[in-house]
């Protein structure tokens, strides 16, 4: 016997040991027990049941295949025979592999299913970058969205609403990151654009620009004027020695952003 099955050996002895030592209270412990077993049985059930779903959606070779057949191909209908290629395996076998857990996803399925063709295109393969399926599985289906919207709305304002003191001598920010950015993108949980722009930013794809603010007329019209906006203001202005201010800012898709976009964002479907 090896010395690592000894230690095992040991360890199982040693754990039997204290087992037989512990007293059973057979008229305290064994119907908590009882209890307690039928409570984890019914959370077992509600777990399986959550988790049952979640098969039917991880995708097989069958259906990467399907995915590929069609929805590549089809982004690929307008290149030359003569210009398809054999993708880069590392940025084919990556994305084919996410596709297993994305593919029900349409907004990420989309990104992959535009770089692969991005890939396999002589014309575009070099803007096919590997580290791009990584950003891609750092992403959700609003971010997405975002990116989309940014890529080509070009700037789009933000807004920190900040409970200042009236003497000047300091304040806190109550509100950030105030923007129409997730409506107009149409996310589906728009109360998380904050994150969801600290996400982009993080992954280089967006340039948050609070050193700056746009100058051309009303760019803000629409944070300032809008109805929620309004009334954080007139709640913090009604607080004693406290004022509503604003710090106004931007942001703008990167250089690493736009590379990526074109890769990944642009469809290439001609239908």
């Amino acid at each position: 016997m090896t010395d690592n099955n000894s230690q095992i050996e040991g360890t199982i002895n040693a754990i039997s040991g204290l087992v037989e030592k512990v007293p059973i209270y057979d008229d305290a412990i064994q119907p908590l027990a009882k209890e307690t077993g039928k409570a984890l049985a019914t959370v077992g059930k509600t777990v399986n049941a959550a988790l049952m779903p979640i098969r039917g959606l991880v995708w097989g070779l069958e259906q990467i295949e399907v995915f590929v057949q069609n929805k590549v191909a089809r982004k690929l209908q307008d290149v030359p025979p003569e210009n398809i290629q054999t993708p880069d395996l590392a940025v084919a076998g990556p994305a084919l592999e996410s596709l297993r857990y994305t593919g029900h996803k349409e907004d990420l399925a989309e990104l992959y299913a535009n770089l692969l063709a991005t890939s396999m295109d002589k014309n575009t393969a070099n803007t096919a970058h590997p580290g791009f399926v990584e950003i891609i599985r750092n992403l959700n289906s609003d971010e997405a969205k975002v990116l989309s919207y940014l890529a080509k709305a070009t700037v789009a304002p933000i807004v920190d609403i900040r409970r200042e003191t009236k003497n000047k001598k300091g304040g806190v920010i109550a509100c950030p990151y105030v923007t129409t950015i997730a409506i107009d993108a149409a996310c589906e949980h728009p109360q998380l654009i904050g994150p969801y722009l600290k996400n982009l930013e993080r992954l280089g794809l967006l340039d948050i620009r609070r050193d700056a603010h746009l100058t051309s007329d009303g760019a803000y019209d629409r944070i300032l004027n809008d109805a929620s906006v309004k009334q954080v203001e007139n709640e913090l202005n009604a607080l004693e020695n406290h004022k509503a201010m604003f710090t106004k800012y931007y942001t703008q898709i990167s250089e690493l952003g736009k590379l990526f976009f074109s890769a990944c964002g642009n469809s290439r479907d001609k239908t």
